[in-house]
């Protein structure tokens, strides 16, 4: 079942309390007010509808909003049918009491029960536009019965509704908020899923492969040594073994992670080895590796070669990103007790919707990547209590910044 299929059937089930209890309220108030109230009243107040108003023509045109509620509603135009009931159902009101009190010396009243069960009642919806064109058309309705009839009673309603529709944007913000904790909780809950069917599976795929991976390469540099003339194709042969060898490695932090071995580590050296190490390969690809960082470097509490990994990942991905050669900047500096290194790349870029997507599972924006490098990038970071945020323009470059935690000694 789809997510517009969901909310579509919610919008209905709020639709059938909200018209039920609507015009259940509607109908006691004006029984209550013209016809119970004036019995029990001591005095000679009259029994049924003012002079003046639209009496049971005020009936029948709300009868009427309801057949053309249920027909939107056939018609699948559900999200409105709760603004033709508010609209039309104001606009009577506002017409009805002109008639009653304009041109008379009537002093005005207001006790409608209706108005406040509208504006507590709209969070209901988890909607804040129509809450707003509850809250504005009530206190709306109010002030333009005010300059029309030229009374100051007016205030007192409008004060009330405004503490009405104080309360029912409280109540929204909270329904608001459950529902997006709800949704956050449900989507970490298919994540978590995902990564145990990826764990359980990258497990038998590791155990199985990496055996004859390992045999499959020491064949083939044989082979390559025996016969010099097809070193070229063997050596293809031997890199996309390594590939494959890369993934299968991945597939291991997935589905057998590793004890972790946590001691104080110089940032500085760890990035520094990194650099050393990937420096070579990006310089026959036209690319310079600058490092800028700062004095003060803490240490911090990790896993030495898991971390390395990490930095290995993401500079990798600035390098790939970068066909045509052009520029790394690698800096590392302590800001509000964290260690914030950053990787800027002048590559191709990236989406916005598509940094939305990065770690995923299986997600990648490479053509020939697994997705499965910055997923267990994201992994390394978790356990270290890390962060990472991507700041992309495509066409232009991507900065990476990777947040750590401040090592402190045991």
């Amino acid at each position: 079942m789809d997510k517009a299929h969901i909310l579509i059937q919610e919008e209905v089930k709020a639709l059938k309390l909200f018209l039920s209890l609507f015009y259940i309220t509607f109908f006691l108030n004006d029984i209550l007010y013209y016809y119970f109230y004036p019995k029990v009243q001591m005095g000679d107040s009259s029994i049924g509808f003012p002079e003046g108003s639209l009496g049971f023509w005020m009936y029948a045109f709300m009868f009427l909003l309801l057949l053309i509620s249920i027909y939107f509603t056939k018609k699948k135009h559900i999200y409105l049918v709760k603004y033709i009931i508010f609209i039309g159902y104001i606009l009577s009101d506002l017409i009805n009491n002109i008639l009653i009190y304009y041109g008379t010396i009537k002093p005005f009243e207001s006790d409608n029960v209706v108005e406040p069960f509208l504006l507590l009642f709209s969070p209901i919806f988890v909607n804040k536009r129509y809450c707003w064109v509850v809250s504005l058309g009530i206190i709306g309705k109010y002030t333009l019965l005010g300059i029309v009839l030229h009374t100051p009673i007016v205030m007192i309603p409008i004060m009330l509704c405004m503490t009405f529709a104080t309360i029912a944007f409280i109540l929204l913000t909270r329904f608001q908020s459950y529902v997006c904790t709800i949704k956050n909780m449900f989507e970490e809950a298919q994540q978590a899923e995902k990564l145990a069917v990826i764990g359980k599976m990258a497990a038998t795929i590791a155990h199985e492969i990496r055996n004859p991976l390992t045999s499959l390469k020491g064949f083939t540099q044989l082979q390559r040594e025996k016969h010099p003339e097809d070193a070229a194709y063997y050596n293809i042969m031997v890199q996309e073994i390594e590939r494959m060898n890369a993934i299968v490695s991945e597939l291991m932090v997935l589905g057998k992670p590793k004890q972790r071995q946590y001691a104080l580590h110089n940032i500085k050296d760890i990035l520094s080895y990194v650099i050393s190490i990937v420096e070579q390969p990006a310089f026959q690809y036209g690319i310079t590796i600058s490092a800028v960082f700062a004095k003060n470097l803490s240490s911090i509490q990790c896993d030495e070669k898991q971390m390395k990994q990490v930095f290995l990942n993401i500079i990798k991905n600035a390098i790939e990103s970068m066909p045509e050669g052009g520029n790394i900047i690698v800096e590392a500096n302590v800001v509000h007790e964290q260690i914030v290194v950053s990787v800027t790349d002048e590559g191709c870029g990236i989406s916005k919707e598509k940094i939305d997507k990065i770690g995923a599972a299986f997600y990648t924006t490479k053509e020939n990547g697994t997705g499965l490098g910055l997923m267990v990038t994201y992994k390394i970071l978790e356990e270290h209590h890390g962060e990472m945020e991507f700041e992309s323009t495509p066409g232009v470059g991507t900065k990476v910044n990777i947040k750590l935690p401040v090592g402190k000694e045991n």
